[in-house]
């Protein structure tokens, strides 16, 4: 597979008055160029700190190790004077666990973007949503033509199925309701990654299926359904997989909502307290799942067939009160002796279905 984003034992540290303590724990997962991949978990299990990571987005006083090799631009769209050697690689990769803030700035909206849970939270209520879609094109060219910059954010706007678009430009975000909200925070993500200098306009129509202009890109979505009614939310739950599928966007999907989960995304990386408990394709995590955590978030789920639903006992520990073996071991109806001797290696079921879990 053609991997577009590789994360390598990837752990991000915070500060509290008891000490550090990590929400991200050497975790280690992969996407491809064109595919989904779904990370759920409960509240608390580190799914928005690991995207907040990716972004260069992590509160002041945040500290990273590990890797996030990130599959960039062609070398000749990237700029050779802001890149180091322990920063990029010779194929363009970049390790985004090790960029500077400047660094982060030629990556962020051009080759990785975030599609946030809230948009009334994250679109500026003062300025028009169009301009705020251009301004995201000018962040990465500053001297395109004001009339191209125009031109791709209504592209972008386009894509992104935002109905009287020329209309919805000049509207402030209160005007709007809350799905065509996500679908601006949606052309946003997009737009830099539409626009290319080289042309006067691009369009959907002017390439191949699964082609990019400016090369792989990913798109982080956390939680953009939540909010939503479910009429909506289905319609943006498509309009994501279109966009996937024309563009070749790497999608990291991440919700609390494995309904959800089985209609978007090709694989699955259940997070508990930090860690990645169990992954592989979407039809094995979901169907045979392994870990008892994961057979206990489909036990809580709502199912078409009227059933008792049955919760998972306790809460997600706190992170500066973790138990020294499995984190889910005091939650769990099948622990053993041995589960809280020492932290579980991820152990295969099958060749790409993995679970960390002394049973399996």
């Amino acid at each position: 597979m053609n991997e577009l984003l590789e994360i390598r034992g990837l752990t991000v540290e915070l500060p509290t008055a008891q000490g550090w303590v990590r929400p991200v724990n050497a975790v280690s997962l992969r996407i491809g160029a064109g595919e989904c991949l779904g990370l759920v978990g409960e509240s608390g299990s580190g799914k928005t700190m690991l995207s907040l990571a990716l972004m260069g987005l992590l509160p002041t006083g945040a500290r990273t190790s590990g890797e996030a090799w990130l599959q960039g631009v062609p070398p000749a769209l990237w700029n050779e004077s802001a890149a180091t050697r322990e920063t990029v690689e010779k194929n363009g990769r970049k390790n985004l666990a090790t960029l500077s803030d400047q660094e982060f700035r030629t990556v962020r909206g051009r080759e990785a973007a975030m599609i946030f849970q809230e948009p009334m939270t994250s679109l500026n209520p003062v300025m028009r949503v169009g301009r705020q879609i251009e301004e995201v094109i000018q962040a990465h060219y500053p001297k395109m033509p004001a009339k191209q910059v125009e031109s791709s954010a209504m592209e972008a706007m386009r894509l992104a199925a935002l109905p009287e678009a020329k209309l919805r430009a000049h509207q402030y975000p209160h005007q709007l309701s809350g799905g065509l909200r996500q679908r601006v925070m949606i052309a946003m993500a997009i737009a830099a990654g539409l626009a290319d200098p080289g042309l006067e306009m691009s369009t959907l129509e002017k390439r191949q299926s699964g082609e990019v202009l400016n090369g792989p890109r990913l798109l982080i979505a956390d939680e953009p359904t939540t909010a939503l009614d479910v009429t909506v939310q289905k319609e943006i739950l498509q309009l994501l997989q279109k966009l996937r599928r024309d563009l070749g966007l790497g999608l990291l999907f991440i919700t609390h909502d494995l309904g959800v989960v089985a209609q978007v995304a090709d694989r699955v990386a259940v997070m508990y307290a930090g860690r990645i408990v169990e992954q592989g394709p979407a039809r094995d995590v979901l169907g045979a799942p392994k870990h008892p955590y994961t057979q206990g978030l489909l036990a809580a789920s709502p199912r078409l067939e009227r059933g008792k639903l049955t919760p998972i006992p306790g809460t997600v520990p706190q992170l500066t009160a973790l138990p020294p073996g499995c984190a889910f071991e005091p939650r769990c109806a099948l622990r053993r002796s041995d589960c809280s001797v020492a932290v579980p290696e991820l152990r295969k079921s099958s060749a790409e279905h993995m679970a960390r879990c002394v049973l399996v």
